[in-house]
């Protein structure tokens, strides 16, 4: 492991076997004491490796948010289960909503200095932002709101720790406004299709990807109808 991947004080990650261009090299668990962090999806192998990790047992889990890859395997570790709100506490755990990835994202801020962000913030690449569920507006407020935390390190959903999370937020907000200017100035010029946008605002999206970066276009053009500053005729 990379010192800059070492894990911080008090807290174990275990990574779930679920590879993907989206979960990257898998889902983080994260065991705290007797607590578990976003348990990872059902797999047997996984769950005994998260018990194995918590080797004084496991009082109860907490979610970032409800998707199958980071709470499915949550009933199987059969204690508590705490989906929190914005303000609200668990065990050594305060929830800050960040909606945006999805309506129910929290993050969770341990002792001030550790905030588990869940698909809010990963430790390399991206977060996709769904239309309908995700909502772009909410998660550049949400990376606002986190740039306000003080703490000393980022545990993201998905990839390595972020031990400087200021840069890291600043680096995302930046990248999701010069990709909206990016499409603005493709609309300027009067492209209006999907192709035509993609191939201009997202021209260094590999093929394979091709079709997830018609899902962030989607959600760009909805935050700019949204903000009344979408052209007509643009293809949704």
């Amino acid at each position: 492991m990379h010192e800059f991947d070492r894990d911080p004080p008090g807290v174990s990650r275990v990574r779930a076997p679920n590879p993907s261009p989206l979960t990257l090299d898998g889902t983080n668990t994260y065991v705290v004491g007797r607590w578990v962090v976003d348990p990872g999806p059902d797999d047997p192998g996984h769950l005994e490796a998260v018990r194995a990790a918590a080797s004084e047992g496991i009082e109860a889990v907490v979610l970032t948010h409800g998707h199958g890859d980071h709470a499915d395997g949550a009933p199987a570790l059969d204690v508590p289960i705490h989906r929190l709100g914005d303000g609200e506490s668990a065990g050594p755990f305060r929830a800050i909503a960040t909606p945006g990835h999805s309506p129910d994202s929290v993050s969770l801020v341990l002792e001030e200095r550790v905030c588990f962000t869940g698909d809010t913030v990963l430790g390399s690449g991206s977060v996709f932002i769904a239309p309908g569920e995700g909502s772009l507006s909410s998660y550049l407020e949400s990376l606002r709101r986190l740039r306000e935390v003080g703490v000393e390190v980022l545990a993201p959903g998905h990839g390595p720790y972020v031990w400087d999370p200021a840069a890291k937020l600043d680096e995302y907000i930046s990248h999701r406004l010069e990709r909206e200017q990016r499409l603005l100035d493709a609309l300027d010029a009067g492209l209006r299709t999907q192709d035509e946008l993609l191939d201009s605002a997202w021209s260094d999206a590999p093929a394979d990807l091709r079709y997830f970066a018609g899902l962030s276009l989607a959600s760009h053009l909805e935050k700019l109808e949204e903000e009344g500053r979408l052209p007509e005729g643009v293809e949704r």
